[in-house]
């Protein structure tokens, strides 16, 4: 297959006090989320200025790709579009049609399989298509690449330098809490999401020769009565404490490969505020961010579309995931609809 660029998909986020409430409702259009859900939200980020890390966070990722394509191969431009802030898809796809660009290959910031960070980012490139009109640039995504050996190895890393960082007089029992945005049980029933999460844990603390760990979640939003993945971090901390599980935590972030707000605020503000108050010694993994390894897993993946003929990689039981999402792949969760008040 011949492509003449990369677009990268993320997430994306305010970099002002002002983009705040804006952003916030575009991620949050079409669904039912209570106004005072979204006002607790923006509180997290007005902790921060206002200013979500992942924009910056995503052009280091861009500067890095760009160099290893640039020095080893193949030479293409790499462009930027994002699901909820600028630079918004539509945008980008307009200005890679301006280029010239015909076809391009995309690498989506998200490792693993569910409607939210598979489907819905080929949704999203799909309608922003449809907005650029005739001659939008054909996108081919990437596959998910959890299993992937690189993605694993820094992983590995990541976890080992935070398991040394724990105090030494607390490193009797040390737990591995694993950490991954939860999501509907109605989205996680029609995906491989926690399948692909727990092969993760296996791989990663088998690597480490660890077998004191838990698979939690995190970043629950939506609205109130839906059943959403669990346990929830904070909830589980204290059940470490009430029952001794462990005499120190250490949280490693694997559904996230880079340290945004998500993973600032809720592990490195509110998880640690709660440990600090049980008097649980924690320590944070870094995500895989700009990573030599995860930066060469990229151009690898790239390589292996371009050409069928390439060896795909991957660890564990689960092989590598299909280039091309089947038809009932992850569909879009049925929303509950939401109450009202008279």
């Amino acid at each position: 297959m011949n492509y003449d660029a990369v677009l990268l998909v993320s997430f994306g986020g305010p970099e002002s006090k002002e983009e705040v409430i804006p952003f916030l409702e575009n991620v949050l259009r079409g669904r039912n989320i209570p106004r005072e859900r979204m006002l607790t939200v923006a509180e997290h980020y007005y902790h921060f200025e206002g200013k979500s890390p992942i924009n910056q966070q995503t052009r280091e990722l861009i500067a890095a790709l760009e160099t290893e394509l640039q020095h080893n191969g193949p030479k293409l431009p790499v462009y930027w579009g994002n699901r909820n802030w600028h630079p918004l898809l539509p945008e980008t796809l307009r200005k890679m049609k301006q280029d010239g660009i015909r076809r391009a290959v995309a690498f989506v910031t998200s490792a693993y399989s569910s409607y939210s960070g598979c489907r819905q980012y080929r949704e999203d490139i799909a309608r922003a298509q449809s907005e650029v009109g005739q001659d939008a640039p054909e996108v081919d995504k990437l596959r998910a690449f959890f299993n992937h050996p690189a993605f694993i190895e820094v992983t590995v890393e990541r976890v080992r330098e935070a398991l040394r960082a724990v105090p030494a007089d607390a490193r009797g029992n040390i737990q591995i809490i694993y950490t991954a945005h939860s999501i509907p049980h109605s989205m996680a029933n029609t995906s491989d999401y926690v399948k692909q999460l727990e092969e993760v844990r296996r791989l990663v603390s088998g690597a480490l020769g660890q077998q004191n760990d838990v698979l939690v979640y995190q970043s629950r939003s939506g609205v109130p009565g839906q059943s959403w993945l669990e346990p929830d971090i904070l909830d589980y901390l204290r059940e470490v404490k009430s029952k001794s599980l462990a005499s120190a935590v250490v949280l490693a972030p694997i559904s996230f490969i880079s340290d945004h707000m998500e993973v600032l605020y809720d592990l490195d503000v509110e998880a640690r505020q709660l440990c600090d108050l049980l008097s649980l010694p924690m320590t944070r993994a870094k995500t895989v961010g700009v990573h030599p390894k995860f930066i060469g897993m990229i151009r690898e993946l790239i390589l292996e579309r371009i050409d069928p003929a390439q060896e795909r990689r991957a660890l564990g039981s689960l092989g590598p995931r299909a280039d091309v999402c089947a038809e009932s792949c992850c569909p879009a969760p049925q929303r509950p609809a939401r109450a009202h008040t008279s």
